[in-house]
C-alpha cells in the first residue's frame, strides 16, 4: 500500500462513497466544500496499485468538534482520521490498513503520540484500533453522539 497526498480525481471519487447504516455517519460530504476539505493538505490517499482503498487525514482535520470544545486534544499528539473504502469494510482488512497509517505517521510527523477519535457504537473499529495498540483515553459527546479518544505512543509502531 502506498500513501500519497490526495489529488482532485481521488477526492471526487471518495466524495461519492456511501456507507451502510449505522456507519453512514462517516459518509463524505460530496459538495465542493467537502471536496476542498479533502484537498486541504491534511488528507492522504491509500493506494493499492492505482486503486484507491482508503484515506488518512492528520491534524485538525482528524479532530471532532465536541472534543475541541472540551479541550481534549493536547499539543502532545498527532490526530489521525481514516476511512477504508465502503466495499472493503468488514473483511478483516482494518488492522493492516491502520498499521500502514501508523507507520506513515511515525515516519512523517515529529510527535510522541498518535491519537484518534471514534464513535462509541463503532465497536468493530475500536477493536481494530486496540489490536493495533491504541488505548482508550477520553470519552466525549458531539451532537448527542458518544465518542472516545484513543491514543498510541509513536515509539511503538
Amino acid at each position: 500500500m502506498i500513501i500519497r497526498p490526495m489529488k482532485l480525481d481521488q477526492a471526487n471519487s471518495i466524495s461519492q462513497w456511501k456507507y451502510d447504516e449505522p456507519y453512514d455517519l462517516y459518509n463524505p460530504d460530496d459538495s465542493d466544500e467537502g471536496i476542498n476539505e479533502l484537498l486541504n493538505g491534511d488528507y492522504y490517499v491509500a493506494l493499492n496499485g492505482n486503486e484507491v482503498v482508503g484515506y488518512f487525514c492528520f491534524g485538525s482535520s482528524a479532530q471532532v468538534p465536541g472534543a475541541i470544545m472540551e479541550r481534549l486534544y493536547k499539543e502532545d499528539g498527532v490526530d489521525i482520521g481514516l476511512a477504508l473504502r465502503p466495499d472493503l469494510t468488514g473483511k478483516g482488512l482494518g488492522k493492516t490498513f491502520i498499521i500502514h497509517g501508523i507507520n506513515f505517521a511515525f515516519y512523517t510527523f515529529q510527535s510522541r503520540k498518535l491519537r484518534l477519535s471514534v464513535a462509541c457504537f463503532n465497536k468493530r473499529a475500536i477493536k481494530v484500533y486496540q489490536d493495533a495498540g491504541f488505548i482508550l483515553a477520553s470519552p466525549f459527546t458531539n451532537n448527542n453522539m458518544k465518542f472516545i479518544i484513543m491514543e498510541k505512543p509513536l515509539n511503538e509502531k
